[in-house]
């Protein structure tokens, strides 16, 4: 039986979508065996083969497990087979009739082409097929296992909505209709993955979002060409202007309130089916710093939480490198007082600075991910335990200064505090090129590759739109809610970046 099987398998030929190509005849054994050769070696594609009045002969396709095998009983096999003298009505009479008068689904579609009826087929539709008539039926009776709807363990807020997105397309796609109930609200389905052919759907606001921008993402998506688009990341990797950039040329997230926020600002949402993460487009590098919370609470609050995040960037980036290039090459910048203290911190330390800040860098690192990939109880233990333990036996045995303790704990922590997790591993990278700068060169190398970063970020483009507006190009319009947050009954106007169709918020 396994040498049998195993022959089989390597006797099966790739078919190719002409063979989909198929012209019905209206002789069902014809069409049948044309499906059996297409999927028959399939195990899971269930036929059932009956009679409609107990004289035409019909046979049911579907895949099991995606379909309501409940639904297809009750709603189609039952009615078909107490169909009452079927023979009585012509071939053109016959479809409409079952559709109207005998078949109790709310959806249902005729088909013409086997190549149109495969994709919906294995989606989950049932597949109809009558003796005598050129056309199949589909039938809607898909039912997929979803997870339930819960808080986002990636973005949680002190206040806001606790509901996520899951992987389920059309469920993610609700949760946006209940909250925005605009009859502009477009959505917009297709597939992408030339085998796997999954789901995905482009969502705007007609009349807010800028064409340009809609068929941007249309042309881009459309010029995919791979057999499998897995998730948005895999996505966001097709589509993003430029693929050397460490910096995330696209925001991604699983809050619907988000989502809907970036909507009414007339960016253009992308989502995947089977990932629970939206991708919003285009975006700005200040749009990354940005939570669902801060306009939840008073712009006071709001605006100063967003200044500590643009510091805790700050110091996610330049802290180890500055301390390396001060103790290393700048000595005399250091304050008498500081300098004696870390000099006598340092006592006894083998390493220099930078190999004394890679150590602890990576080794913070190996923890992160160590505490991510573990169940949740034991990560969050490995991750402050391990940090604790390591930090304390390392500055005992001399490895390490108690001051480098110090600014990798603040720096690990600052990067914890910017809410977009992509940008923030963005910034986890340039952290190590400034740290080798600056045990280069020192302050110059620091400074050096700063202005190189910049230049970098002035030239770096999202679906084309600038990624460093408001900064550069400078739009003062923009800068309400920039660094800080205005009062809400001050931000009238979209950004000016966007290029909205409609400028204004509210009416006027």
């Amino acid at each position: 039986m396994i040498k049998k099987l195993f022959s089989k398998l390597h006797s099966t030929e790739v078919r190719k979508e002409a063979e989909y190509q198929i012209e019905f005849t209206g002789d069902i054994n014809k069409t049948v065996e044309s499906i059996n050769n297409i999927v028959g070696e399939s195990d899971d594609i269930i036929q059932r083969d009956f009679l409609i009045g107990k004289r035409i002969r019909a046979t049911l396709f579907f895949v099991d497990g995606l379909c309501d095998s409940d639904s297809i009983e009750e709603d189609i096999i039952r009615p078909l087979i107490y169909f009452t003298d079927p023979e009585r009505y012509d071939e053109k009479e016959f479809l409409p009739y079952l559709q109207n008068e005998v078949i109790t689904l709310s959806e249902l579609k005729i088909e013409t082409s086997l190549e149109k009826a495969m994709l919906p087929f294995l989606s989950g539709e049932t597949m109809l097929i009558i003796d005598g008539l050129k056309e199949l039926i589909l039938f809607e009776t898909r039912r997929f296992n979803e997870r339930s709807i819960a808080e986002p363990e990636s973005e949680v807020v002190v206040r806001g909505p606790r509901d996520g997105f899951v992987e389920s397309l059309h469920t993610n796609i609700l949760q946006i209709r209940r909250r925005i109930r605009d009859p502009n609200l477009t959505v917009q389905f297709g597939t992408l993955g030339r085998r796997a052919k999954s789901d995905i759907a482009i969502v705007y606001i007609k009349g807010v979002a800028n064409e340009k921008f809609i068929d941007e993402i249309r042309y881009r998506v459309s010029c995919i060409n791979n057999d499998n688009v897995m998730e948005t990341g895999t996505l966001e990797q097709f589509i993003e202007d430029n693929v050397l950039s460490v910096f995330p040329q696209m925001s991604r997230t699983e809050r619907p309130d988000k989502i809907v926020g970036a909507l009414m600002n007339g960016n253009v949402v992308t989502f995947h089916d089977g990932s629970p993460f939206a991708l919003m487009a285009p975006v700005m590098l200040h749009m990354l710093f940005r939570s669902p919370e801060d306009y939840y609470d008073r712009w006071q609050i709001g605006s100063l939480i967003r200044v500590l995040r643009y510091f805790a960037a700050l110091i996610a980036i330049f802290l180890p490198a500055i301390y390396i290039a001060m103790v290393s090459f700048h000595q005399g910048m250091i304050p008498t007082t500081l300098a004696i203290s870390i000099a006598a911190s340092r006592e006894g330390v083998p390493f220099p600075a930078f190999i004394e800040a890679i150590i602890m860098e990576v080794t913070i690192e190996l923890l992160r991910e160590a505490g991510v990939r573990l169940p949740r109880a034991v990560g969050q233990t490995i991750g402050i335990v391990g940090g604790l333990v390591i930090g304390d036996a390392a500055v005992r045995a001399g490895i390490v200064s108690p001051v480098m303790v110090i600014v990798v704990a603040l720096t690990a922590i600052a990067s914890f505090a910017i809410p977009a997790y992509n940008i923030s591993i963005a910034f986890r990278v340039v952290r190590f090129i400034m740290m080798l700068s600056a045990a280069v060169f020192g302050l110059y190398g620091l400074v050096m590759v700063y202005i190189f970063i910049n230049i970098h970020l002035v030239g770096l483009r999202s679906l084309g739109a600038y990624y460093t507006a408001p900064f550069a190009p400078y739009q003062f319009g923009d800068w309400l809610d920039l660094l800080i947050r205005a009062p809400i009954s001050v931000l009238t106007k979209r950004s000016t970046e966007l290029k909205p169709r409609d400028q204004q918020k509210k009416g006027l």
